[in-house]
């Protein structure tokens, strides 16, 4: 049996903790929390309020284009982003490496309690880091411990072997071994790859990507207690071929293993969700298309339904080996989901799941960048679907849902072209008011500095604007793309 040291990553961490290290704070504000709330699995200071952390890899630190930065917001009683922030860059002692031009530092963000203690990581990736030894773009994944007065010194989990190789595009956190330890998931280039909680590295996949991050989702897909990785990716290149599949561990190996596959179906993002309250993880598959164009399994669903962007749901059901044979599809043209599929829209783009309403049943949150409002291309929307007996379709083959963008009353701000609203979604009770709430990345607006818009107890009433100025961050007016990339948790 091996024993397990990676949940020692505090002792990494925490071994120079003794000096805490301050970042560079962000709009501070004075500590908000006397009475201190149970701790959320990504409260990154401590303060018993989840956090939300924004990855702006294409800000400059030190002069450096693009070498990217994390920008941690707060939660608190005032709701996320009132409360002040921090910015994590290289340039911060506690954080391993250096700024340099193009290393995307916040390409991929997590918030995740590796450690057990009650106090979030953030694991952050930067598939531009120059590797000594191996070459420029290798890749880097860095975890940063969280802490009351800023951050405890960080380590990198791990760099990409080779030039290009882009370690970060994707990241994940999980227990996929079932031993109680949180398990790392890099998405590089044409890669993804394991790093378990007591040391372990081992190639998850290596097939051809197109240059894209692949998509990372967990949840217990075989129902046996332990999380399982789902992993989406596609390419043209040098033939179509694209491809959704789930590795489950196998103990006897001490390896992941593929246990189930669909082929032929091009996505942008995957989540896991309990859609029908029936106590099984359910894999949701958004802007869900047929790349390979065979017309032959409808790896989507009904091709209409991935018309502008379609969601595919493969319900689970249990360790029987029967996960994903019940199937549901979806798009804006279908009963009671907000507005029409158009090309173009993108929708399920981007998806956060949720218990919005408190039911007990999973809800998701769908990103549409390229959605149309009135005459303004690509300004952007959301759709907060829910979750019924039935999954996100009822027995009546129709949706429930509800839409927002900014052109929704009581939503500040103005839908403009190139927006982007919803290109990025994340959720929480970021104020610990047992309520759900939900934010939105528009990172074209205001001609590229990026925004964020947050929607208390996941309604539009008291939603607000977060923008790069209003949060003190440098540089607010240039092309910060804010709002591209929100921690998972």
């Amino acid at each position: 049996m091996r024993t397990r040291t990676y949940a020692t990553l505090a002792a990494t961490v925490t071994a120079a903790a003794a000096t805490a290290l301050t970042l560079t704070p962000v709009a501070a504000a004075a500590p908000h929390a006397a009475v201190r709330p149970s701790p959320s699995t990504s409260d990154f200071n401590g303060d018993g309020y989840a956090d939300l952390a924004v990855g702006v890899p294409e800000g400059t630190v030190d002069g450096k284009a693009r070498a990217g930065y994390v920008n941690v917001l707060w939660g608190g009683k005032r709701g996320v982003g009132a409360h002040g922030g921090i910015r994590v860059t290289q340039a911060n002692p506690e954080v391993p490496g250096t700024p340099e031009k193009g290393d995307r530092f916040g390409a991929a963000v997590v918030l995740e309690d590796l450690s057990g203690d009650g106090i979030a990581e953030l694991l952050v990736g930067a598939p531009g880091e120059d590797i000594t030894g191996r070459g420029t773009d290798a890749g880097v994944v860095t975890v940063v411990g969280g802490a009351r007065s800023g951050t405890r010194p960080g380590a990198n989990v791990t760099t990409g072997p080779a030039a290009s190789a882009a370690y970060g595009l994707s990241v994940a956190a999980a227990d996929l071994t079932g031993d109680g330890g949180r398990d790392i998931v890099v998405g590089g280039k044409d890669k993804v790859v394991l790093r378990t909680a007591d040391g372990l590295a081992a190639t998850v996949v290596t097939a051809p990507m197109g240059g894209r991050a692949p998509a990372l989702a967990t949840g217990d897909f075989t129902g046996d207690g332990a999380a399982d990785l789902a992993v989406g990716y596609w390419t043209n290149d040098p033939f179509t071929q694209s491809h959704v599949r789930i590795w489950a561990w196998e103990a006897v190996d001490e390896a992941l293993g593929n246990v189930w596959n669909t082929d032929n179906a091009g996505i942008s993002a995957l989540a896991a969700g309990d859609f029908d309250g029936d106590g099984h993880d359910d894999l949701l598959l958004g802007e869900c298309r047929e790349i390979a164009d065979e017309n032959i399994d409808d790896p989507c669903g009904p091709q209409e339904y991935a018309y502008g962007g379609g969601l595919h749901v493969h319900y689970g059901t249990g360790s029987d080996g029967s996960f994903g044979f019940r199937r549901q599809t979806l798009n804006q043209d279908t009963v009671g989901v907000p507005g029409r599929a158009e090309s173009g829209d993108r929708f399920g783009a981007a998806l956060a799941v949720t218990d919005a309403n408190g039911d007990g049943r999973d809800d998701v949150l769908v990103g549409a960048p390229g959605e149309a409002i009135g005459t303004r291309a690509a300004a952007g929307a959301t759709t907060l679907v829910f979750g019924t007996e039935d999954g996100l379709v009822d027995a009546f083959g129709e949706g429930h849902a509800v839409a927002y963008n900014q052109g929704t009353p009581r939503v500040p701000g103005a839908a403009e072209a190139g927006d982007a609203f919803g290109a990025a979604v994340a959720s929480g009770d970021y104020d610990h008011d047992g309520k759900q709430d939900l934010v939105v990345g528009a990172p074209g607006e205001n001609a590229g500095s990026g925004a964020l818009w947050a929607f208390p107890r996941a309604v539009a009433d008291g939603s607000y604007a977060l923008t790069p100025a209003r949060l003190g961050l440098p540089a607010p007016t240039s092309a910060l793309a804010y709002g591209t990339t929100l921690s998972s948790r």
